[in-house]
């Protein structure tokens, strides 16, 4: 991955607006955001680290520009481990860094808001927002994104897709024999949000740990990444995996008929993709302008018309029952799966049920 922020604002295509011409304050913001829009203009720019995709984000980006003139959006796409190692280093070094935050690695999220990292803002956006997407006026959940199953339409018919856990289990231990190598799911010991959802599997059911059993039984092909997945199943190799980005693999089936998608119906983790401001921002306005228009409702807009799931309950976009739902609250609880013994001796118990399938972890 490329170190060197992308100056998304280029990539649309738009070209620099006049100075002179003036962003008007959202309707029902205080008097006092003109202050904070004067400010931003002053920056020039916001420089944001994420991990969502760039192409995502254009048409966000371009609706800002469009509000806010004259603010240059920098953005790096960098996977969540590397994000939260470069963020620490060049802040501890002092050097620049991003001023606003936004990674699907919930927990390491909430680990740098509790370590300091982020600063305080009361987000006139918050009263629009679930509760537990928000987190000490620091941490803002921008989405709520479904943890479902993909499956090779060929190899696993539409009418046999396993519908709740426990007839996946069953599914799973019937074909044993013939899954074996075909299914794929998040290595937790490569992958932080693997490690994340098998966790929140465990914390929610101990049904998860004969599920686990049943998987490490077809010796699973394990990826650090969603891509190697989706492109797994929707080329025959593996007909099914387990714990995928519900919002990823449903714009890869926009356009790829070979793969499905469910979401298993006793629940589903729904994950956000959580942002905050970096306690040393260099550009702190024009991070605020920006994380309220991802918060508001244009915004959300936006990211629900490409496969960002928006956090608000207001916005026009698909979503899961709420008895189906299971939301991963943004708050201090996540810090628990960052506990280094209870890492280690997780992934010593997973990787002992990969190799004798005699117990889950």
């Amino acid at each position: 991955m490329a170190r060197i922020l992308v100056k998304i604002a280029i990539l649309t295509g738009l070209s620099a607006l006049a100075a002179t011409t003036v962003a008007q304050r959202p309707a029902n913001y205080p008097r006092s955001y003109d202050q904070l829009i004067s400010d931003a203009r002053a920056e020039r720019q916001v420089r944001i680290y994420g991990n969502a995709d760039r192409a995502e984000l254009l048409p966000v980006v371009a609706a800002f520009r469009k509000r806010y003139p004259g603010i240059t959006v920098l953005y790096a796409d960098i996977g969540s481990t590397e994000m939260y190692r470069r963020f620490v280093t060049e802040t501890r070094a002092k050097k620049m860094s991003a001023d606003l935050v936004w990674s699907s690695a919930m927990d390491l999220q909430v680990k740098l808001i509790n370590d300091g990292f982020a600063q305080g803002y009361a987000s006139p956006e918050k009263p629009a927002l679930p509760p537990v997407s928000v987190w000490k006026n620091m941490g803002f959940g921008v989405t709520a994104e479904p943890i479902g199953i993909v499956y090779n339409k060929r190899l696993v018919p539409p009418a046999q897709v396993p519908r709740t856990h426990a007839a996946l289990e069953t599914w799973l231990r019937k074909n044993a024999r013939a899954l074996t190598g075909r299914v794929t799911t998040f290595d937790p010991a490569r992958s932080n949000v693997g490690y994340l959802y098998l966790s929140e599997d465990l914390a929610i059911t101990r049904d998860t740990r004969s599920l686990v059993e049943a998987i490490a039984a077809t010796k699973p092909v394990l990826s650090r990444t969603s891509e190697p997945m989706l492109r797994g199943v929707a080329e025959g190799r593996q007909a099914l995996a387990y714990n995928v980005i519900g919002s990823y693999a449903l714009e890869r089936a926009r356009t790829d008929r070979r793969i499905g998608v469910a979401f298993l119906q006793d629940y589903t983790i729904v994950t956000s993709r959580i942002a905050f401001i970096a306690r040393e921002a260099a550009h702190p306005a024009a991070a605020k302008l920006f994380l309220d228009f991802l918060l508001s409702r244009e915004g959300q807009s936006l990211l629900a018309k490409r496969s960002l799931w928006p956090v608000r309950t207001d916005v026009a976009a698909r979503r899961l029952p709420q008895a189906q739902a299971r939301p991963i609250r943004v708050g201090p609880q996540l810090l628990v799966n960052l506990d280094r013994v209870k890492r280690q001796r997780f992934l010593r118990d997973w990787t002992a049920v990969l190799a004798t399938g005699a117990k889950a972890p």
